[in-house]
């Protein structure tokens, strides 16, 4: 998997970032049944106010937001629910390009602390969610969303941190 992860504010330094999207990317990977070397993508860790701009610029809410992607291409399932096309490579033996992903600190910190865990748990969360958005999942009907919070779910084990969805 070819990573590039470019950090705007140093606080996700502290934190690891790099370390937690290998992490979270390779896992999501793997429970899907891909080959993690199969894929490229970016990671942004940014701070409120970045995010907030590019939340205004692409989805018109001028507002700070957990996590945002931008995949390279549209990958939708035929019907609500169902599995998204799996990615394809342009060029044998080259990379898919999946997209970007930015995550923003202050509000995962928010959110962590809100929620009581530890911000490594949820920002590991939060990459798997915005990977499998990068692949052609989403959150927008009931079905959809109980495929996607199912599979969540279901990385998160692998890597043995606990359900986010339960109360």
């Amino acid at each position: 998997m070819q990573l590039d992860v470019l950090i705007e504010d140093p606080r996700w330094e502290a934190l690891g970032l790099a370390a937690l999207a290998e992490t979270a990317a390779a896992a999501t990977f793997a429970l899907l049944g891909f080959d993690a070397e199969g894929w490229e993508l970016s990671l942004m860790g940014c701070d409120d106010a970045r995010i907030a701009a590019l939340n205004t610029e692409f989805r018109d809410k001028p507002r700070p937001t957990n996590v945002l992607s931008w995949p390279a291409q549209e990958r939708v399932a035929d019907a609500p629910g169902g599995t998204p096309e799996a990615p394809e490579p342009e060029f044998p033996g080259m990379p898919v390009e999946l997209g970007d992903i930015a995550i923003a600190f202050e509000t995962c910190q928010r959110e962590a602390e809100e929620a009581g865990k530890p911000m490594s748990d949820h920002v590991t969360h939060l990459i798997v969610h915005g990977v499998l958005h990068l692949l052609g999942y989403d959150h927008i009907d009931d079905a959809d969303a109980a495929l996607m919070e199912g599979l969540e779910v279901r990385i998160l084990a692998k890597l043995g941190l606990p359900d986010p969805y339960s109360a």
